[in-house]
This record gives C-alpha cells, sequence and structure tokens, in this order.
C-alpha cells in the first residue's frame, strides 16, 4: 500500500466518504440492523447530505481522511462531546469508517490516532465514541485503543428495530 496520509476532508472527498460510510455500515452492521435498512442505504443521497453538512460547517466537526496515493481509504469526524443538545468539555469519536476493503492494514488506528492527537492537543479532559453492542470487532479495535465502556447505554431505532449502542471512552492526556 502507498504512504497513508491522514489529512482534513475537503468538498471533493464527499462523494468518497459517502461511499466508504454506507458500505461500512452494510459490512459491519449486517445482522445487527434490519437488513431493508442497510440494503436502502443510497450512496448518492448520502453525499447529497454530505456536501450540504460540509459547506455550511462551521468548524465545530473535525472531518478527517486518509489518503492512500490520492485515494480516499478511511473517513473519521470528531468534535466536542454531546450530551443531549449541550456540547461538553470533552471529546467525541462521531464516526470512524475504513473502505471494508482495506479493513486490518491500520488505516483506522491512522484515523484513532490523528483524532485523539487533535482533542489532546485542543485540552479536552476525555474521549467518548458510541459503539453498536454487537459490533465485537468495533469493540475489540477501542480496547485496544485504550477505550474502555463506562457503563452507559442508549438504544436508536431502526426500522423499528431497537439497535443498543455502548459508551466507550478514554482519558487524554497531553
Amino acid at each position: 500500500m502507498t504512504a497513508l496520509q491522514v489529512r482534513a476532508m475537503v468538498l471533493a472527498d464527499c462523494d468518497r466518504v459517502s461511499e466508504i460510510r454506507i458500505r461500512g455500515w452494510q459490512s459491519a452492521y449486517r445482522g445487527l440492523m434490519p437488513q431493508s435498512h442497510l440494503d436502502a442505504l443510497n450512496v448518492s443521497e448520502d453525499a447529497e447530505r454530505r456536501r450540504a453538512w460540509f459547506a455550511r460547517g462551521d468548524g465545530s466537526v473535525v472531518n478527517l481522511v486518509a489518503d492512500s496515493g490520492g485515494e480516499v481509504v478511511g473517513w473519521a469526524a470528531h468534535g466536542a462531546y454531546r450530551d443531549g443538545e449541550v456540547r461538553t468539555a470533552d471529546a467525541e469519536l462521531y464516526a470512524i469508517y475504513v473502505d471494508p476493503a482495506r479493513l486490518g492494514a491500520g488505516i483506522g488506528q491512522a484515523l484513532l490516532a490523528e483524532s485523539v492527537r487533535q482533542c489532546t492537543a485542543a485540552g479536552r479532559p476525555r474521549m467518548h465514541l458510541w459503539v453498536v453492542e454487537g459490533n465485537t470487532a468495533a469493540r475489540r479495535f477501542y480496547e485496544r485503543a485504550g477505550f474502555h465502556t463506562d457503563g452507559a447505554q442508549e438504544p436508536f431505532e431502526v426500522d423499528g428495530v431497537k439497535v443498543p449502542e455502548v459508551r466507550y471512552t478514554r482519558r487524554l492526556t497531553a
């Protein structure tokens, strides 16, 4: 694989990020949420929404991409932790997805490391993230990176089916 570079996402990355996100959902959540929902996910619609969000972004969400030889192969987003509608001093990893064909190549680790580095440099005391309870591969990934469950749980609903999520936390140090 060509050298991996983690960089700030630009508007031109939106289509590829949407493709990675949708394929990531379809791969990671198979059997964990209704297949009809996963099958209905649409890359073009997601890209259109992503371009609109990105264009009006206020800087509160940091979007990063992993670039390998000019090809975007992963995406992560982080910002202030959301406690309901309130933003806190803690950080939250909102999303991290890697091209399913490239899993295990260190792309997710590079994206997570850069998100942690940026949040630490910004003085955030902790980073939180939510993961689907049954997503054992993701849970192992975060545990290897020093995250642990803190007991918080929150189900969300997908097509009438409750999908439980658990919160992971990691203390950040300068």
